[in-house]
């Protein structure tokens, strides 16, 4: 979280809340390993298969999971995030449904970091206040939102921190250096690092770049940072597992649900089936 609460009471609810995140990357930091950030579309292929897709995330090796509120304009997203949103609209899931889903989970798992990722919109139309207080009521962990600049965050975050939710922004390789710190002034949980320009799914990580980027953003900040974008394999996942804090992998999953979407139990069977063969990678990498 970033800033004081504006009044005791939220201050006291948010200080007796687990902070995940943090509790994870510094478990990740004393076994000496990057982690694995799967994201996954709340309601894809449908909502019973998503639910079943996120119950099996940690055990398949997923470190945190990032969960996909599905919005009709989802304009950072490739062609896979943007056909899984809309399949899951399609299929009835909405915000409320979306935070009913993660209560769920949270119904059997209350250690694995969930950070719900989306857009402002859906948001600011359900009301700020009443959303951070819901997703803290449904266990979520943080927040991702693509298109929320950090000068409009203040709004959003003093209701986030007061529950006790960090607020995750995203650095880009053409994010200017004068304009870090109000990133960072704003930024809790951790840095997403942006390891392409362009949008998910449409291609892949270099690894020397991205190492350099995240040497530069170190001398910035002590929040651990997840480099997501072009990473689409095992081999891939473990080479940003080597020079960051994390590895975030979601285009790649959500193609293995859109492949068998005639059968929902084998979607979900083939993206578990990756994420392990990722987390196996992952956890090799620095061994």
């Amino acid at each position: 979280m970033t800033a004081a609460v504006s009044t005791s009471t939220a201050a006291t609810t948010a200080a007796t809340q687990r902070d995940r995140l943090t509790e994870r990357f510094a478990k990740l930091k004393a076994e000496n390993r990057g982690g694995l950030v799967i994201y996954t579309m709340a309601g894809d292929p449908d909502r019973g298969s998503a639910l079943a897709l996120m119950k099996g995330l940690p055990a398949a090796g997923a470190d945190v999971i990032e969960l996909g509120m599905p919005f009709s304009d989802p304009m950072a997203d490739g062609p896979a995030i943007q056909a899984a949103a809309l399949r899951s609209l399609a299929g009835g899931m909405t915000l409320t449904g979306t935070l009913e889903t993660l209560a769920a989970f949270r119904e059997g798992d209350d250690d694995t970091p969930v950070v719900l990722m989306g857009y402002y919109n859906p948001i600011y139309q359900y009301g700020v206040e009443r959303f951070a207080a819901k997703a803290r009521d449904a266990g979520a962990d943080g927040l991702i939102i693509v298109d929320l600049p950090p000068e409009e965050a203040p709004e959003l975050n003093e209701h986030l921190d007061a529950h006790g939710i960090h607020l995750i922004f995203l650095t880009t390789p053409t994010t200017k250096a004068e304009r870090l710190p109000m990133v960072l002034r704003e930024a809790g949980g951790f840095l997403y690092y942006v390891s392409i320009t362009g949008i998910t799914g449409s291609a892949s990580a270099v690894e020397d770049e991205v190492a350099a980027a995240i040497s530069d953003l170190k001398k910035s900040t002590d929040l651990p940072i997840a480099v997501g974008f072009g990473i689409k394999t095992p081999e891939q996942a473990a080479g940003m597992a080597r020079i960051a804090d994390a590895a975030v992998v979601g285009s790649a999953v959500v193609n293995k649900v859109a492949e068998n979407l005639d059968d929902p139990p084998a979607a979900v069977d083939a993206a578990l089936t990756l994420v392990k063969q990722l987390s196996e990678s992952v956890r090799a990498a620095r061994a």
